[in-house]
C-alpha cells in the first residue's frame, strides 16, 4: 500500500500525463496529493454506505451472517470434543466450518 509520496516516488510511479522528471516539481506534488486526498474520500463515502444498507437490512428484520448450525448439532460437536475429537476431524465428521467448530468450543 502506497502511504504518501515518497512512497510513490519509491515504486517508481509512472504515469502517460506525468513524465518521470516532472514528478519533483510542485505541480505534480499537488496533483498526486489531491489524488490522495480523492481516493480518501470515495473510501470514506463507501464506508457510509455499506454502514447505511447494513441498517436498513437490520431495520428490515433480514439475519445477517452466516446462517447458525441446530442446537443439535452444537451438542454433537460439544460431545465429540469431550471424547478428544479434533475440531478439523469433528467439522469434516459432521460438514461444516472449522471455524463454525471453534465457535461451538469456545461458547462451551
Amino acid at each position: 500500500m502506497i502511504r504518501g509520496l515518497n512512497d510513490l516516488h519509491s515504486k517508481r510511479f509512472h504515469s502517460t500525463s506525468i513524465s518521470r522528471t516532472s514528478t519533483s516539481l510542485a505541480g505534480s506534488k499537488l496533483l498526486f496529493q489531491l489524488l490522495g486526498v480523492f481516493a480518501e474520500f470515495e473510501r470514506s463515502m463507501i464506508v457510509e454506505r455499506v454502514k447505511a444498507g447494513l441498517k436498513r437490512a437490520k431495520a428490515e428484520g433480514k439475519v445477517l451472517g452466516r446462517p447458525r448450525v441446530s442446537t443439535a448439532v452444537e451438542a454433537k460437536v460439544v460431545a465429540l470434543r469431550k471424547q478428544g475429537r479434533g475440531m478439523r476431524a469433528i467439522a469434516r465428521e459432521l460438514g461444516i466450518g472449522n471455524c463454525t467448530v471453534q465457535r461451538i468450543v469456545a461458547a462451551s
